[in-house]
């Protein structure tokens, strides 16, 4: 079953867009790709646009040229919850080893203070997975909740980010925070160690960390947020908009580095059911906004 989500991670690739989503959906339970559509004429040449789903989480991903790398900054915390599967521990074991192959431990599979069963992966197209056996009597969260770790210059910065984020979305709340103690350095005590918070549909997870991370934020992961009217764009496009120079096509970046895609809902069925001759129309006029134009994208489409 396909779920509407109003919020929607979405991934850059060089050319494995499809091959990455086919691999997830190979990998995890209740998966699978969606759609694929190829737009032309794109400044990375043609590009497969590409939707699929992960443990009943929905992405969406790219192939538009090695611009963007991924990194751990924004990395993907799986839940392993015994209640739900009862073969949790196994599933585990078995989803860590297909993500193993080619992949990069970050944190190795093991038990932590936090977790009988934890482990980090960066797989073999470059997205980081967290996964974890969870403790049951806990609060329940979705299988998949993508994460955010603020490091560098945003090292301290993860709590007033939640509670920025929670302040643009209508129907958000903040959930669980909870900060290092003193002795964690180069952590600082009473920076957040992990919290988690719920935007729309989508839980998010954030942490600080001021260990020496090599990477930060960047358009590799984005967020696309789908609105129904121009007024809901306007006001996720002046809430969130911090970077006038990286605003295209729909895309901005906020004030800690994070990009967003501002995204009319009737745009995705133009995509996955229009002519080619409308795919060409409307993929003409979007490449010249920055902010979305609902009207004149209809106008497009409609010739």
């Amino acid at each position: 079953m396909t779920i509407q989500q109003t919020i929607v991670p979405h991934l850059w690739f060089d050319k494995e867009a499809k091959a990455a989503a086919e691999f997830y959906a190979s990998v995890f339970p209740n998966s699978n790709v969606t759609n694929v559509t190829t737009i032309y004429g794109t400044p990375s040449g043609d590009s497969d646009i590409v939707t699929f789903e992960v443990w009943g989480q929905k992405f969406a991903a790219i192939s538009a040229g090695p611009i963007f790398k991924l990194n751990p900054s924004v990395s993907f915390i799986v839940n392993f919850d015994p209640s739900r599967v009862p073969d949790a521990a196994d599933m585990l074991n078995e989803v860590w080893n297909k993500l193993s192959d080619g992949g990069t431990a970050l944190m190795p599979l093991d038990k932590y203070p936090f977790s009988e069963r934890y482990g980090w992966i960066q797989d073999k197209y470059g997205v980081s997975w967290q996964l974890m056996l969870t403790n049951p009597n806990g609060e329940e969260r979705p299988p998949i909740v993508p994460s955010f770790m603020f490091v560098g210059d945003n090292c301290g910065k993860a709590e007033e980010a939640i509670q920025y984020y929670v302040s643009v979305f209508e129907d958000a709340e903040q959930g669980n925070m909870m900060y290092y103690p003193p002795g964690r350095e180069p952590d600082k005590a009473g920076s957040v160690m992990f919290a988690d918070f719920r935007l729309k549909e989508l839980w998010l997870a954030a942490m600080d960390s001021a260990h020496e991370h090599r990477f930060a934020f960047n358009e590799a992961v984005s967020f696309m947020v789908y609105c129904d009217t121009q007024a809901e764009i306007d006001h996720y496009w002046e809430k969130l908009s911090a970077v006038p120079e990286a605003e295209q096509c729909g895309w901005l970046k906020d004030k800690f580095g994070l990009s967003w895609q501002i995204v009319p809902r009737a745009m995705d069925q133009m995509m996955k059911s229009g002519t080619p001759e409308q795919l060409a129309r409307v993929t003409k006029a979007f490449m010249k906004m920055k902010k979305f134009d609902l009207a004149a994208l209809h106008g497009a489409y409609q010739g």
